[in-house]
């Protein structure tokens, strides 16, 4: 889940989550909201997710941010350049763009 640095920290035992602290763009770009059981949720876009994925890749494994990556390519062929976008905000661009580049 992802916060901002300075915002208020549950302590939570059950259900188990991972926080992620973000700042400025980082945290207000590619948000979406959507409905879910009737209930307003805010979340990040497909792309701003495949971006925080190499932005965390030392935590989850590169192994899974490049199968997000394909699996982005595989639904949205026509959208990387949304990725690019993201992964720019989040200081990234440099790690993904050899992945983009054998795309």
């Amino acid at each position: 889940m992802a916060v901002g640095h300075k915002a208020w920290r549950s302590q939570v035992d059950h259900p188990p989550l991972r926080l992620v602290f973000l700042t400025g763009r980082a945290l207000t770009e590619g948000i979406e909201s959507h409905k879910v059981n009737g209930v307003g949720v805010r979340v990040f876009s497909a792309a701003k997710t495949v971006a925080d994925c190499f932005k965390f890749r030392n935590k989850i494994g590169i192994d899974v941010a490049v199968e997000a990556l394909r699996e982005f390519r595989r639904l949205h062929p026509k959208e990387l350049q949304a990725v690019w976008d993201f992964a720019r905000v989040d200081r990234v661009a440099r790690v993904i763009q050899p992945y983009l580049d054998s795309l």
